[in-house]
Protein backbone atom coordinates (compact mmCIF):
# COMPACT_ATOMS: atom_id res chain seq x y z
CA UNK A 1 0.00 0.00 0.00
CA UNK A 2 1.18 3.19 -0.64
CA UNK A 3 2.15 6.13 1.44
CA UNK A 4 -0.49 8.53 -0.23
CA UNK A 5 -3.32 5.95 0.33
CA UNK A 6 -1.97 5.27 3.83
CA UNK A 7 -2.22 9.17 4.37
CA UNK A 8 -6.06 9.07 2.98
CA UNK A 9 -7.06 6.30 4.98
CA UNK A 10 -5.48 8.25 7.75
CA UNK A 11 -7.18 11.79 7.15
CA UNK A 12 -11.09 9.65 6.36
CA UNK A 13 -10.15 8.08 9.73
CA UNK A 14 -9.94 11.35 11.27
CA UNK A 15 -12.71 13.24 9.88
CA UNK A 16 -14.76 10.63 10.78
CA UNK A 17 -13.37 10.84 14.57
CA UNK A 18 -13.94 14.16 14.58
CA UNK A 19 -17.50 14.24 13.31
CA UNK A 20 -18.12 11.55 16.37
CA UNK A 21 -16.34 13.62 18.92
CA UNK A 22 -18.27 16.73 17.41
CA UNK A 23 -21.79 15.22 17.82
CA UNK A 24 -20.76 13.65 21.45
CA UNK A 25 -20.06 17.26 23.06
CA UNK A 26 -23.32 18.87 21.34
CA UNK A 27 -25.17 16.01 22.85
CA UNK A 28 -23.59 16.68 26.23
CA UNK A 29 -23.90 20.41 25.98
CA UNK A 30 -27.59 19.57 25.02
CA UNK A 31 -27.72 17.74 28.31
CA UNK A 32 -26.60 20.74 30.08
CA UNK A 33 -29.11 22.86 28.36
CA UNK A 34 -31.48 20.41 30.07
CA UNK A 35 -30.46 20.76 33.01
CA UNK A 36 -31.17 24.44 32.95
CA UNK A 37 -34.63 23.80 31.73
CA UNK A 38 -34.92 21.34 34.78
CA UNK A 39 -34.09 24.48 37.06
CA UNK A 40 -36.42 26.59 35.08
CA UNK A 41 -39.77 24.18 35.66
CA UNK A 42 -38.83 23.63 39.54
CA UNK A 43 -39.33 27.53 39.98
CA UNK A 44 -42.60 26.88 38.37
CA UNK A 45 -43.50 24.06 40.03
CA UNK A 46 -42.64 25.42 43.57
CA UNK A 47 -44.01 28.66 42.83
CA UNK A 48 -47.23 27.04 41.83
CA UNK A 49 -47.06 24.66 45.19
CA UNK A 50 -47.30 28.21 46.75
CA UNK A 51 -49.60 29.96 45.28
CA UNK A 52 -52.13 27.20 44.57
CA UNK A 53 -54.22 28.03 47.35
CA UNK A 54 -54.40 31.96 46.94
CA UNK A 55 -57.82 31.31 44.82
CA UNK A 56 -58.92 35.00 45.96
CA UNK A 57 -62.38 33.78 46.09
CA UNK A 58 -62.36 32.11 42.93
CA UNK A 59 -62.20 28.65 41.62
CA UNK A 60 -59.95 26.18 42.69
CA UNK A 61 -58.54 23.14 40.84
CA UNK A 62 -61.65 21.40 41.52
CA UNK A 63 -63.56 23.49 40.20
CA UNK A 64 -62.33 24.44 36.52
CA UNK A 65 -60.70 20.83 35.68
CA UNK A 66 -61.64 18.21 33.98
CA UNK A 67 -59.66 15.24 34.60
CA UNK A 68 -61.16 13.38 31.45
CA UNK A 69 -60.43 16.05 28.95
CA UNK A 70 -56.62 16.21 30.20
CA UNK A 71 -56.18 12.13 29.97
CA UNK A 72 -56.46 12.65 26.41
CA UNK A 73 -54.21 15.14 26.37
CA UNK A 74 -51.86 13.25 28.43
CA UNK A 75 -52.08 9.83 26.21
CA UNK A 76 -51.70 11.97 22.83
CA UNK A 77 -48.30 13.38 24.45
CA UNK A 78 -47.62 9.73 25.57
CA UNK A 79 -48.32 8.44 21.96
CA UNK A 80 -45.94 11.12 20.57
CA UNK A 81 -42.79 9.68 22.50
CA UNK A 82 -43.66 6.26 21.69
CA UNK A 83 -43.59 7.60 17.82
CA UNK A 84 -40.51 9.31 18.72
CA UNK A 85 -38.86 6.26 19.74
CA UNK A 86 -39.79 4.21 16.46
CA UNK A 87 -38.09 7.07 14.35
CA UNK A 88 -35.02 6.66 16.76
CA UNK A 89 -35.12 2.97 15.82
CA UNK A 90 -35.69 3.92 11.73
CA UNK A 91 -32.63 6.17 12.28
CA UNK A 92 -30.48 3.25 13.34
CA UNK A 93 -31.65 1.34 10.44
CA UNK A 94 -30.88 4.02 7.93
CA UNK A 95 -34.18 4.26 6.77
CA UNK A 96 -34.94 8.64 5.90
CA UNK A 97 -38.61 7.36 4.90
CA UNK A 98 -39.18 5.60 8.19
CA UNK A 99 -37.83 8.30 10.13
CA UNK A 100 -39.56 11.31 8.15
CA UNK A 101 -43.16 9.09 8.88
CA UNK A 102 -42.89 8.55 12.20
CA UNK A 103 -41.79 12.28 12.73
CA UNK A 104 -45.08 13.23 11.22
CA UNK A 105 -47.22 10.98 13.16
CA UNK A 106 -44.97 12.33 16.37
CA UNK A 107 -46.00 15.88 15.25
CA UNK A 108 -50.03 15.01 14.58
CA UNK A 109 -50.31 13.50 18.07
CA UNK A 110 -48.17 16.93 19.15
CA UNK A 111 -50.28 19.08 17.33
CA UNK A 112 -53.57 17.17 18.64
CA UNK A 113 -51.64 17.93 22.38
CA UNK A 114 -51.49 21.74 21.72
CA UNK A 115 -54.92 21.93 20.31
CA UNK A 116 -56.31 20.47 23.06
CA UNK A 117 -54.41 23.02 25.48
CA UNK A 118 -55.02 25.61 23.58
CA UNK A 119 -59.20 25.00 24.04
CA UNK A 120 -58.53 24.78 27.59
CA UNK A 121 -56.94 28.12 28.20
CA UNK A 122 -59.82 29.27 25.78
CA UNK A 123 -62.90 28.08 27.42
CA UNK A 124 -61.46 29.14 30.96
CA UNK A 125 -60.41 32.80 29.91
CA UNK A 126 -64.15 32.65 28.14
CA UNK A 127 -65.56 32.02 31.64
CA UNK A 128 -63.34 34.80 33.41
CA UNK A 129 -60.71 32.42 34.74
CA UNK A 130 -57.97 33.89 33.54
CA UNK A 131 -54.05 34.55 34.62
CA UNK A 132 -55.25 37.90 36.51
CA UNK A 133 -58.60 36.25 38.20
CA UNK A 134 -56.45 35.04 40.97
CA UNK A 135 -52.57 34.14 42.27
CA UNK A 136 -53.27 30.10 41.60
CA UNK A 137 -54.89 30.73 37.92
CA UNK A 138 -51.80 32.85 37.45
CA UNK A 139 -49.22 30.48 38.49
CA UNK A 140 -51.51 27.81 36.66
CA UNK A 141 -51.07 29.26 33.37
CA UNK A 142 -47.74 30.28 33.56
CA UNK A 143 -46.89 26.67 34.34
CA UNK A 144 -49.21 25.12 31.81
CA UNK A 145 -48.25 27.62 29.27
CA UNK A 146 -44.66 27.02 29.59
CA UNK A 147 -44.57 23.20 28.95
CA UNK A 148 -47.01 24.57 25.84
CA UNK A 149 -44.74 26.59 24.36
CA UNK A 150 -41.62 24.26 24.60
CA UNK A 151 -44.11 21.79 22.84
CA UNK A 152 -44.70 24.78 19.96
CA UNK A 153 -40.77 25.05 19.53
CA UNK A 154 -40.83 21.33 19.51
CA UNK A 155 -43.11 20.74 16.93
CA UNK A 156 -41.10 23.54 14.58
CA UNK A 157 -38.04 21.23 15.24
CA UNK A 158 -39.74 18.31 14.06
CA UNK A 159 -41.26 19.95 10.89
CA UNK A 160 -37.67 21.68 10.64
CA UNK A 161 -35.70 18.16 10.54
CA UNK A 162 -37.80 16.23 8.25
CA UNK A 163 -37.00 19.09 6.16
CA UNK A 164 -33.76 18.51 6.34
CA UNK A 165 -33.58 14.71 6.08
CA UNK A 166 -35.61 15.12 3.32
CA UNK A 167 -32.81 17.21 1.31
CA UNK A 168 -29.93 15.77 3.07
CA UNK A 169 -30.17 12.40 4.62
CA UNK A 170 -29.07 10.99 7.89
CA UNK A 171 -25.73 12.61 7.84
CA UNK A 172 -23.78 12.60 10.93
CA UNK A 173 -25.09 16.03 11.60
CA UNK A 174 -28.57 14.74 11.08
CA UNK A 175 -28.26 12.11 13.49
CA UNK A 176 -26.78 14.06 15.93
CA UNK A 177 -29.65 16.52 16.11
CA UNK A 178 -32.30 13.63 15.92
CA UNK A 179 -30.31 12.74 19.33
CA UNK A 180 -30.88 16.34 20.69
CA UNK A 181 -34.61 16.54 19.55
CA UNK A 182 -35.50 13.13 21.10
CA UNK A 183 -34.00 14.33 24.23
CA UNK A 184 -35.81 17.34 23.98
CA UNK A 185 -39.44 15.24 23.30
CA UNK A 186 -38.98 13.20 25.87
CA UNK A 187 -38.32 15.44 28.63
CA UNK A 188 -41.34 17.18 27.79
CA UNK A 189 -43.28 14.24 28.28
CA UNK A 190 -41.43 13.46 31.54
CA UNK A 191 -42.38 17.43 32.73
CA UNK A 192 -46.09 16.86 31.06
CA UNK A 193 -46.27 13.79 33.58
CA UNK A 194 -45.24 15.62 36.77
CA UNK A 195 -47.58 18.75 35.57
CA UNK A 196 -50.83 15.96 35.31
CA UNK A 197 -50.19 14.58 38.68
CA UNK A 198 -49.18 17.89 40.36
CA UNK A 199 -51.46 20.22 39.07
CA UNK A 200 -54.82 18.36 37.40
CA UNK A 201 -54.77 14.76 39.57
CA UNK A 202 -53.90 16.48 42.94
CA UNK A 203 -55.94 19.78 41.85
CA UNK A 204 -59.10 17.71 41.22
CA UNK A 205 -58.49 14.87 44.33
CA UNK A 206 -58.36 18.07 46.71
Amino acid sequence: MSTDTLTNHHNVAHAAHGHHDTGETKVFGFWIYLMSDCILFASLFATYAVLVNGTAGGPSGKDIFDLNFVLVETFLLLFSSITFGMAMVGMNKGKVSSVNIWLLLTFLFGLGFMAMEIYEFHHLISQGYGPDRSAFLSSFFALVGTHGLHVTIGLVWIITMMLHLSRRGLTAINKTRMMCLSLFWHFLDVVWICVFTVVYLLGVMS
